[in-house]
């Protein structure tokens, strides 16, 4: 569910920020297809609602809970 502060378009800041990434992994996971996202301009975005389906989608499902991106 999103907050008053969250917006529906996020910056790679604001993504890198949400996964606890550092800025130049969640270029290299957008480069990849890895991460849903969209250029705007030369700019990365991307909708919130992917980006939570994304981690939904790719949370660990086993008992040690070890997920490869």
């Amino acid at each position: 569910m999103q907050t008053e502060t969250q917006t529906d378009i996020m910056t790679i800041r604001e993504v890198a920020g949400y996964l606890k990434l550092t800025e130049k992994t969640a270029y290299r996971l957008v480069a990849e297809g890895k991460i849903p996202g969209f250029k705007v301009g030369g700019s990365w975005r991307f909708r919130w609602d992917e980006i939570e389906n994304f981690t939904k989608s790719t949370a660990p499902k086993s008992a040690k809970g070890v997920t490869n991106i």
